[in-house]
């Protein structure tokens, strides 16, 4: 029986035994292990870039584009009808002429044919004034040997016909002119150094007053007609022309033309010479007229031609600004503030009033000074205050942090 009661004890206790052991082994376990290293813990400030700020005069430049056209064109149109005789060789589609030269005739026998008999009659109306005058000179001696002491009219003394005979003579030298001009008109003359844009007649055909012999242009001055907005318009030096002044303007902005043949890209310069009297209703833009001299003449760097209907980008010099910061595009954020780092090292936000912008850079005048920090590096969630390292800067450790406690453990002498 106490065998029995024995081992029944020994299977109740056993399992509490081996627990208990488990329990006191594992708590030696943890309460003997090594402590853990401290290390000091040092917030990773981020290192940015950062330019002083230095004013600047900044020179304004206006972007526009345009295409070419020749200062003057005409349509060559003859006075005198008749046939075609003969044609120049510069009377071509794309030929160069100068002032002067005769670039079409046309048949001139029939004004020739005027021009003898044009002569021929001032001739006989030169010979009835001739009589005429004769004839009031005897007129005047006859009615002195009357001597009635009356005063003699003008038929007596023949002066209404003597004016008419100087009528038909004065009449006869107009028609004489005009033979010999129509004779003249017959050869068609450059009006100026130019060249052929199309060519509408050629040898034998007739021709009459009205008639299109060609469309020419001149060479002297080529010119670009290009858009300017309201916005860019206030930065151009360009003076107002009023009513009763001339319409040229004298030394306007100068103008840099570009225009890419080949892949290679070419430039020319002319100057802004006059603007348009009123703004496009539907663009609300005012287009300004430059002109570019000698646009075919040959340069040293073997520049082409510019030539009429060739489009063109524009460069316009603009107004200067003065005491102003020029930023890259890249660094405004939210259109409308910069970044900048304080005397300590933390990140402000600074809004700024642009005053000029282009694709690379913005112009500010109010809301930076002179000395300030600008931060040239994309911080990630840039908050206002934020602390940054100067990248490259002496001095410019991050601040010091206070090391975390130690770890509590569960030894009792700790």
């Amino acid at each position: 029986m106490a065998k029995f009661v024995f081992m029944k004890a020994l299977r109740i206790l056993l399992p509490l035994v081996v627990f208990i052991v488990a329990v006191a082994v594992s708590w030696w376990i943890i309460a003997s292990k090594p402590e853990p290293r401290q290390r000091e813990f040092k917030a990773q400030l981020p290192k940015v870039e950062v330019l002083n700020l230095v004013p600047t005069d900044y020179q304004v430049v206006l972007d526009s584009q345009g295409t070419v056209r020749a200062r003057t064109s005409s349509n060559l149109i003859p006075e005198v009808r008749g046939r075609v005789l003969e044609i120049s060789p510069k009377f071509r589609e794309g030929g160069w002429f100068e002032k002067g030269d005769m670039l079409l005739q046309i048949d001139p026998h029939e004004y020739r044919t005027e021009v003898v008999i044009a002569k021929a009659n001032l001739a006989q109306m030169e010979l009835d004034l001739a009589e005429e005058e004769a004839r009031a000179e005897q007129a005047v001696l006859d009615w002195k040997r009357l001597e009635n002491g009356d005063v003699p009219n003008d038929l007596v003394l023949r002066n209404p016909q003597l004016k008419r005979a100087q009528a038909f003579v004065d009449s006869a030298k107009a028609r004489l002119e005009t033979a010999e001009r129509n004779l003249k008109l017959t050869k068609i003359i450059a009006p100026y150094e130019g060249r052929v844009l199309s060519q509408n007649v050629d040898v034998g055909q007739y021709v009459t007053p009205g008639t299109q012999l060609a469309r020419i242009y001149a060479v002297d001055f080529a010119e670009v007609r290009m858009p300017l907005t309201e916005t860019q318009l206030s930065f151009l030096d360009l003076p107002e022309i009023y009513q009763g002044e001339p319409s040229n303007i004298s030394d306007g902005p100068n103008v840099v033309f570009s225009s890419t043949i080949a892949g290679k890209t070419y430039e020319w310069s002319g100057r802004v010479v006059r603007a348009a009297g009123s703004f496009d209703p539907l663009t609300r833009q005012l287009f300004v007229i430059a002109q570019v001299r000698n646009p075919y003449q040959r340069s040293h760097d073997d520049r082409p031609p510019l030539k009429s209907g060739s489009f063109v980008r524009a460069k316009i010099r603009g107004k200067t600004l003065e005491n102003v910061f020029e930023i890259p595009r890249k660094l405004l954020r939210e259109n409308s503030f910069l970044l900048t780092v304080d005397r300590e090292n933390r990140l402000r936000r600074k809004t700024v009033n642009i005053v000029w912008q282009n694709d690379e850079s913005i112009i500010v005048d109010e809301g930076l000074k002179k000395g300030e920090r600008i931060c040239l590096t994309d911080v990630p969630f840039a908050v206002e205050g934020l602390p940054v390292a100067i990248r490259g800067a002496p001095g410019s450790a991050e601040p010091e942090r206070k090391p975390r406690r130690k770890a509590q453990t569960n030894d009792p002498s700790s």
